[in-house]
């Protein structure tokens, strides 16, 4: 303790070098801030964040506003027809550069009996014991924390734990006197898990106001080996539904089982035909417009994977063959199925011919391949099935008219991005984590995830890159979401690095 108190002592004393903490210093201030934060983060993960409600969306809002105008910022709510996004403005002295940064405050949605505690809005302190089970510990053992214990809650790592390390990022360097030489703006979106549907029309409406010259994204996992991390690029999403029918309404199976047509059983050979038994897409032009050289191959080899861990940790014998590891298969699109449902199951089992069953599926998106092209081939795919395809439930004259009818909806959210190892913010933030590591972060040129960025980035005309912080096995938008306490102090050393490195 002694030691820490000297240090930051020095710091504080020597203004003129604070600028260039060195990574010692940095773990310092970081452990010190880090505890000193923790208050701060348990507020914030216990205000619900599911966007489906937007008077707990609001409680979110005033509480960024409080937390950011507390410490210096200006604030904007930008209207939109749901709930708003919330800008916060920070100018520097002779700042040349101003850095708009991304923050993600909803969660997504929870289903109370999946958690095994009291509420997943009431954080728990957690660590494992000797039979791997995690067992909750006083929250008030956080002050002597060792890195492997967990907060679990929704939204602790997607993505209230990044916007909690960043304030704490922010005290940190306050308190040495420490101004980035850069002006800050940070956009604050309450909706991304619902696909931010309003976002690329307020970046368009607000552009002159969100003007920057780089954007970062505080959101993501490390690599699995938790080494730091930069990620260069993200999917996009798109999503579809896809209903097909039976009779009107169920049927005895007794009666009508070999007579009336289940659309169960049309509707998972309808699915299964969209792909072969090695996981690839089979419609025709699927892929097209991806390419991979010689130089992209190196980049995507240099991230340090294992494999064999990756399916040990899954339990899977054999991944899919859309690619021959596991960073070539992310930078295609993908066909996923989210989840099927027709008639009823386990305890609600009924002996009945289904009247309807629905498929949700999304497609990741990448760059070289247009979104509204894919869902064109698989609208294609499903009209050579033999299916009559619709966008609305069929009328009783077309139940009539055509044998096999689909209901086929789709929607895109938004587009992938990536951004090129050696542009000017690539560059900066590879400097501020050799000075914080002492060694070159991974750098992964397409993140798997999506995440609503490319509005900015196409709209603002704005490189971006993933500044990633939250471990791997977070277990994000499932039951027992949680951050290894670990994570969450180099993710506030991280973002201290950058607060402090020149522009």
């Amino acid at each position: 303790m002694q030691k820490l108190l000297f240090v930051l002592a020095f710091l504080s004393v020597n203004g003129l070098f604070s600028q260039q903490l060195e990574s010692a210093e940095l773990e310092a201030l970081a452990s010190k801030f880090t505890k000193a934060s923790f208050p701060m983060y348990r507020d914030l993960l216990s205000i619900p964040s599911d966007a489906n409600y937007p008077e707990d969306i609001e409680l979110n809002v005033q509480w960024c506003e409080n937390a950011f105008q507390s410490r210096n910022f200006s604030t904007t709510r930008i209207k939109t027809d749901y709930v708003p996004l919330l800008l916060a403005e920070r100018k520097a002295k002779s700042a040349q550069k101003t850095v708009l940064i991304y923050l993600q405050l909803d969660g997504q949605p929870v289903d109370s009996t999946k958690w095994f505690q009291e509420s997943p809005w009431v954080p728990a302190l957690k660590q494992q014991n000797e039979k791997g089970d995690w067992e909750q510990i006083p929250w008030e053992n956080i002050e002597n924390y060792e890195d492997d214990w967990r907060v679990f809650a929704r939204a602790a790592s997607d993505a209230k734990g990044p916007v909690a390390m960043f304030l704490a990022s922010l005290d940190a360097i306050e308190s040495l006197k420490i101004e980035p030489n850069f002006n800050m703006k940070v956009i604050m979106d309450f909706e991304e898990e619902l696909g931010s549907p309003h976002l690329p029309q307020a970046v368009k409406d607000n552009s002159d106001l969100l003007s920057a010259d780089m954007l970062i994204i505080l959101d993501g996992p490390v690599h699995n080996s938790n080494k730091p991390t930069l990620v260069f690029g993200a999917r996009g999403i798109a999503q579809m539904q896809l209903t097909t029918y039976g009779p009107i309404v169920p049927q005895h199976s007794g009666h009508y089982g070999n007579y009336a047509p289940n659309p169960a059983l049309r509707l998972s050979k309808l699915l299964a035909s969209m792909k072969d038994d090695d996981g690839r897409v089979t419609i025709p032009g699927f892929y097209d417009g991806v390419h991979i050289d010689e130089a992209t191959e190196k980049i995507l080899k240099s991230v340090p994977d294992d494999e064999t861990e990756i399916k040990n940790r899954l339990k899977i014998v054999k991944p899919d063959k859309v690619g021959s590891y596991y960073q070539e298969a992310i930078q295609y699109p993908s066909l996923n199925i989210l989840g099927m449902e027709s008639g009823w199951v386990r305890e609600q089992t009924r002996t009945i011919v289904p009247s309807d069953a629905i498929a949700e599926l999304d497609m990741r998106l990448v760059q070289g391949s247009d979104p509204q092209r894919l869902i064109g081939l698989v609208q294609k795919h499903i009209e050579a099935q033999g299916f009559h395809v619709i966008d609305k439930e069929p009328t009783d004259e077309e139940r009539m008219k055509y044998d096999k009818i689909v209901t086929f909806t789709h929607k895109v959210f938004y587009h992938s991005f990536q951004t090129d190892f050696n542009t000017e913010v690539g560059q900066w933030l590879q400097r501020a984590y050799n000075r914080a590591y002492e060694v070159d972060p991974i750098r992964i040129r397409m993140g798997g995830g999506s995440i609503p960025i490319s509005p900015f980035v196409t709209t603002l005309g704005i490189p971006a890159v993933l500044v990633t912080t939250v471990n791997s096995d977070n277990n994000q938008h499932s039951p027992n979401e949680n951050l290894r306490l670990g994570n969450y102090r180099n993710g506030v050393k991280a973002m201290i690095a950058f607060l402090t490195e020149a522009l």
